[in-house]
């Protein structure tokens, strides 16, 4: 095995998951028990956790995922949108519309007024971060194209919106192009492994450069290295046993902690969906059903508790309301995945990644989530604080991130109900910041307050 990915250690994790079906209830309780004490999870307690089926048992591991999330994020949701600007790929995933073989796709690259236009959409609709994403090829100019994107997206102003942080999605780089990502004054750098299984890998991954798996595992080193501290990784659930995924998912996570002292930022939970041209998508080798997601993020909300879990429109509006209580702290929401769809006011199926579960736009989104008790946060401050990597992580364990979290979401979220919300959704809003401010401690309120009186008198982007 290349030593480059010898962290991912199948034999390791068969014999975790053989020995955790001789578990009994007791033993199941006692894991139930450590995960409330918010210092994460081992391998054998993941697999224990895997194996439940008992509606009591059930309970109890959604009760302590939900007891945990709002221990450590509060009842906020930060939201984003993801930016296709190209669907161009040379590999050929077997899951994928946009693989380079498949003819039921329409081929498409935004130019930079193109992306421009985008852009100027999605600040209307008043978001503040968006993730950029393209297929694994790029025009002429090659891996430039993405640096005169994201320099493009920052320019983009309407009124009182822009755009304060752009994330990342997209191929492995070398360590140079790392450090130029880095140098374009990114948030996140996201990049999913798709399935940490070495035979499914190369099954669905039949050529181009992303059937390099040691390549593709490698890429959080070379961005760690390059200074990226902030990444996020992930798994698409349906090609290979979703417990097998968990526990190497927790070795890839285990691995960037001894190199670099801090794992990832975030951790993607997408399911395969159907996509043009792609049977496979349709027809998931290793299909999950909805009970088994909600424990795969009640268990990773456990195993990794101060690590952000991303829920994708992906799932429809039912199982992703579900999850915000399991663990999920960012959510996309009115998205689309076809490049140009946030100008062109639709989803083109023939030109999109996947199809969507959640159709709805960001403001039914948001208000949504408001009448269901939720703070949405369109923060961006850690990311110009410097408060990344390590030293959020600083912050995050002992609870004091949350004296910055919770102020921060509400002046943006203040911010979003002054500048674009519906009356319906200012109306909830208002309450619920009232609310908020009402059950917080006397320090975190009395900032709040100053901050969010400084939106009202015409204030913008304040945050601590």
């Amino acid at each position: 095995m290349n030593g480059q990915s010898d962290f991912i250690q199948d034999s390791v994790i068969e014999q975790t998951l053989s020995h955790a079906v001789r578990k009994d209830r007791a033993a199941v309780e006692d894991i139930i028990s450590k995960a409330l004490e918010m210092k994460g999870l081992d391998l054998p307690d993941i697999a224990v956790l895997s194996t439940i089926s008992d509606p009591e048992l059930l309970a109890k591991l959604f009760d302590a995922a939900k007891k945990v999330k709002e221990t450590i994020y509060g009842r906020r949701l930060v939201l984003f949108a993801p930016l296709y600007i190209s669907n161009l790929c040379s590999n050929e995933c077997l899951y994928c519309a946009f693989r380079a073989r498949n003819k039921e796709v329409k081929r498409r690259v935004l130019t930079q007024p193109e992306i421009y236009q985008e852009v100027e959409e999605l600040v209307k609709q008043g978001h503040k971060r968006v993730l950029l994403v393209a297929g694994e090829s790029y025009p002429k100019e090659g891996f430039s194209y993405v640096l005169k994107s994201i320099e493009t997206i920052y320019t983009v102003k309407v009124g009182p919106g822009e755009i304060r942080r752009v994330n990342v999605n997209v191929a492995p780089l070398t360590l140079e192009e790392f450090k130029e990502l880095k140098a374009a004054k990114i948030g996140t750098y996201q990049l999913f492994q798709e399935t940490y299984h070495r035979q499914t890998y190369k099954g669905v991954h039949v050529s181009g450069k992303k059937a390099d798996y040691d390549w593709r595992v490698s890429a959080m080193d070379r961005a760690m290295e390059a200074g990226i501290d902030d990444v996020g990784i992930g798994v698409l659930f349906g090609l290979c046993d979703w417990r097998y995924e968990l526990l190497a998912l927790m070795q890839h996570i285990h691995h960037l902690e001894a190199k670099f002292g801090v794992g990832p930022h975030t951790i993607s939970v997408p399911r395969l969906e159907p996509a043009t041209g792609s049977d496979m998508a349709s027809h998931p080798p290793k299909p999950v059903e909805d009970i088994e997601f909600r424990k795969i993020v009640a268990i990773l909300r456990l195993a990794v508790p101060y690590t952000g879990i991303i829920m994708s429109t992906r799932e429809n509006p039912n199982m992703r309301r579900e999850t915000f209580a399991l663990g999920v702290s960012q959510i996309s929401a009115g998205s689309r995945t076809n490049p140009g769809g946030y100008a062109e006011g639709k989803d083109v199926l023939d030109e999109a990644q996947f199809s969507l579960g959640d159709h709805r736009g960001l403001d039914e989104v948001i208000q949504d989530i408001t009448e269901l008790g939720y703070v949405p946060s369109f923060c961006t401050g850690c990311y110009r604080l410097g408060r990344t990597g390590q030293d959020f992580m600083d912050m995050a364990k002992p609870g004091l991130i949350k004296e910055h979290c919770d102020p921060n979401a509400l002046s943006t979220f203040l911010e979003y109900l002054q500048d674009y919300a519906s009356e319906a959704t200012k109306q909830a809003g208002f309450k619920l910041i009232e609310k908020t401010l009402n059950s917080m401690d006397e320090k975190p309120k009395s900032l709040s307050t100053k901050m969010l009186e400084a939106v009202r008198s015409g204030k913008r982007d304040v945050y601590c």
